[in-house]
């Protein structure tokens, strides 16, 4: 095996079963950097995996080895394990983490970490990690946690000067206004950069792995302290206006501005302190000491793997997080004095239920609808309304979030044909618990994963007089039995989100 690149029809093997292997993974993440429903910037990571592999494949080798054939050997067999449990479980993201072995093998295979100018293959796939939607990921897993985080944080500086101050959990009373820590505002984006330039400047260095680990907590630690900063800023710029900048805080591009100061202000300690001694790179020696191997018998080994590549891509794919099946309530026949009409689902809206369980419902009440989906599974099915009416062709923005009579998150939905509508989600549970916010409903969940959630989408033009609006929604409300619990500690207003 250790002379496997020398054997030309063998080595072809190898590369055709993992370029089968590889091909839906690949296909599914390039989709993921040009669909609009992932708002996913993983192309730029590419660039810079590619761009760190091109500068240090133009200096030399520093030393001559074999070992580097049988890692690389070794992690495309790794990444074929992976690939399987990906195929069975239906989980693209698991594809993509087989993508990124793919990678450390060929920055193995081509020796990036033995070159005059070194970069670590280990450190090149965890970048590449980054080329995924993992901050989607991250904000349907942890957003919430990072929500009341990053808010419990600002609260408690700006407790240091302000006494007008009242804090409970996301939201922030500052001078008499109301300020939401929504999702956006959660911290992944700034989350993911800070990491992805640490990961750039530890496969520069790369030092050994203790030393790597706590430098990533260093830098967690200060991502969330300069998002914290920057919610403060915002929310002083909100509550006495022309106290930071004689600007709106919220109208771009003040509002990004300041979000990449504070970034690069936290950033700062990584950038000054951060410059350990490279640990010896050891790719260069087998990691088990492998058997010479006949050339008909590396023949038969490259038969064997493109052999096992075609049966994992041929398996059928079972989605493990299938919702069950629901008994949805039957959705009101009037709402607001207008009959109501039912609608099809898409042909692909049907397709994905029928794959992956659950259910939606649709219904137009003359210029109004309502949109349901039941689901047991909500990291499956539910998400807000941006993500799939991007995918629609719509231009979206979020307009922020309301917590009476019921919480609720507010988007404006444009069509390229001039439609205007507003959207109004809520999401609630089997048992009773009701959010705007979906990485709250699946924060829930997981708690308790035996609960239905329901996606209440109340759509209507944007141009609809106000009482109408109202009362269509008041009448859903009623209708589906939307639970009207708030915190009573704010006023029932509309929340400025930062």
């Amino acid at each position: 095996m250790t002379r496997l690149a020398t054997s030309s029809p063998t080595s072809l093997a190898f590369l055709l079963a993992s370029l089968i292997l590889a091909y839906e993974p690949i296909r599914w993440l390039v989709g993921t950097w040009t669909d609009p429903s992932y708002p996913s910037t993983g192309a730029l990571y590419l660039i810079a995996v590619a761009a760190l592999v091109l500068w240090s494949m133009t200096s030399p080798v520093r030393q001559n080895s074999i070992g580097h054939r049988q890692m690389a050997v070794l992690l495309l067999l790794a990444a074929a394990l992976i690939r399987l449990a990906s195929q069975v479980l239906a989980i693209n993201v698991i594809g993509g983490l087989a993508l990124a072995i793919d990678v450390f093998a060929l920055a193995t295979l081509l020796r990036t970490g033995e070159r005059q100018r070194a970069v670590s293959p280990f450190w090149l796939s965890v970048l590449f990690l980054f080329t995924l939607p993992v901050e989607r990921i991250l904000q349907r897993l942890l957003g919430y946690p990072l929500q009341e985080l990053s808010a419990k944080l600002s609260c408690s500086g700006l407790g240091l000067f302000f006494s007008d101050l009242s804090c409970s959990g996301i939201r922030i009373g500052l001078a008499g206004k109301d300020v939401l820590v929504d999702l956006p505002c959660s911290g992944t984006s700034g989350l993911m950069l800070a990491m992805a330039f640490l990961v750039i400047l530890t496969a520069l260095y790369r030092p050994n792995l203790l030393t790597a680990v706590l430098w990533i907590g260093i830098t967690l630690g200060l991502a969330l302290i300069g998002n914290s900063l920057r919610i403060a800023l915002l929310a002083v710029g909100i509550a006495y206006p022309g106290s930071v900048l004689e600007a709106d805080v919220m109208a771009q591009p003040l509002h990004d501005i300041i979000g990449y100061l504070t970034l690069l202000l936290s950033m700062a300690p990584v950038l000054a302190f951060y410059k350990p001694r490279p640990a010896e790179w050891r790719a260069a020696r087998a990691v088990f000491s492998l058997p010479v191997m006949s050339r008909p018998l590396q023949k038969m080994s490259a038969l064997v793997f493109l052999s096992l590549a075609l049966f994992i891509v041929s398996l059928p794919r079972h989605a493990l997080d299938v919702s069950s099946s629901t008994r949805p309530q039957p959705l009101p026949l009037t709402l607001a004095g207008e009959v109501g009409v039912e609608e099809a689902l898409l042909p692909i809206e049907e397709q994905y239920f029928r794959q992956y369980g659950g259910h939606a419902q649709k219904r137009r009440y003359g210029p109004m609808a309502l949109t349901l989906v039941h689901t047991s599974s909500p990291l499956r099915h539910l998400h807000a309304p941006d993500d799939c009416l991007r995918g629609l062709g719509f231009d979206v923005t979020f307009l922020g979030s309301r917590f009476e009579p019921v919480p609720t998150a507010l988007y404006r939905a444009r069509s390229k044909t001039g439609g205007d509508w507003r959207v109004a989600v809520t999401f609630t549970s089997s048992t009773g618990e009701t959010t705007h916010n979906i990485a709250e409903a699946i924060w829930l969940w997981l708690k308790r994963p035996g609960t239905t959630w329901t996606s209440i989408q109340r759509i209507t033009p944007w141009t609809l007089d106000e009482p109408q609006r109202a009362a269509f929604e008041a009448a859903a409300g009623a209708a589906l039995d939307l639970n009207t619990r708030t915190s009573g500690i704010f006023p029932a207003q509309k929340e400025k989100r930062i």
